[in-house]
């Protein structure tokens, strides 16, 4: 169910309005996830440094959380810092990086409150430096009683890593209940992800072109629609959301089952329906 939140449809710009009338309420997505890549391809297309990019990327971020929130998203949950750009990125860029993130949190703290944001986050979040952690803290604690739509950033977080996170904690708790291996199941797992406590994406977005999931929710994203846009990060905003989601409404989600309509009785898809629905759509 979408937030009880009083709706603020009425604060969406006219094009989002326009899009927004368009969409069936009843098949809205509950969690929208979304790849934001093209940062330095944007700074680099215009001359500029990446760090230009990095902060206008940032704004998207704002601007994004705050369309998703007058729609009533319950879950919006963003790939911010992965695993990998820690380890492969310059350190001058990590650094960056990273003071940019405790600015955002301290310069829109007051518009997610504003807005009934709460935010949270995932990854090896322990790993990251002692100040950031602190800033993160302040601003978690502070949005923690807002009850609108949950901005989870993925932060220092790889899909790979997670699991071997969620394996290890299984294999604790077995060790210490006495469960044998050919007890687990699926659910156990999921008890130890990082994301136990929200529901796997209904939707996933990548900007920048690229046809790849990056290490991202791995076991989460099993079922997902897929949405990819040309569009590099800096410039994506709600409306291009809004846009995102009625596509989703286009798709036949069958969860490797078939569809009423299907006339075959065999139980394998019909190979049109196959490549349909395996295809990726964007701009």
């Amino acid at each position: 169910m979408y937030s009880s939140s009083p709706s603020r449809i009425h604060e969406l710009s006219v094009e989002e309005q326009a899009i927004y009338a368009s969409l069936d309420a009843a098949r809205m997505p509950q969690h929208v996830a979304i790849i934001m890549d093209g940062n330095g391809r944007w700074a680099g297309m215009r001359s500029l440094k990446r760090f230009l990019g990095h902060q206008q990327g940032a704004k998207s971020v704002q601007l994004v959380t705050e369309t998703a929130s007058r729609i009533g998203l319950p879950w919006l949950t963003l790939y911010a810092f992965s695993l990998e750009n820690n380890l492969r990125r310059p350190r001058a860029e990590v650094s960056f990086l990273m003071r940019l993130l405790k600015s955002y949190l301290e310069s829109n703290l007051e518009r997610m409150m504003d807005n009934n944001v709460r935010i949270r986050y995932i990854g090896r979040t322990h790993e990251l430096p002692a100040e950031v952690q602190e800033k993160m803290q302040w601003a978690a604690e502070a949005t923690r009683r807002n009850t609108g739509t949950t901005l989870t950033l993925a932060l220092n977080y790889g899909g790979r890593s997670e699991m071997v996170d969620a394996f290890r904690a299984l294999a604790a708790e077995a060790a210490l209940k006495g469960m044998r291996p050919e007890q687990f199941t699926e659910e156990d797992i999921h008890r130890h992800l990082y994301t136990a406590h929200m529901p796997d994406p209904d939707l996933l977005i990548r900007t920048s072109g690229e046809m790849r999931v990056s290490n991202y929710l791995l076991w989460q994203i099993a079922y997902a629609e897929i949405f990819v846009t040309e569009r590099y990060w800096p410039d994506f905003r709600g409306v291009h959301l809004l846009e995102a989601i009625a596509a989703y409404q286009l798709r036949e989600r069958r969860y490797g089952g078939l569809s009423e309509g299907d006339e075959s009785s065999s139980g394998e898809e019909n190979p049109e329906h196959q490549h349909k629905h395996a295809s990726v759509y964007g701009e």
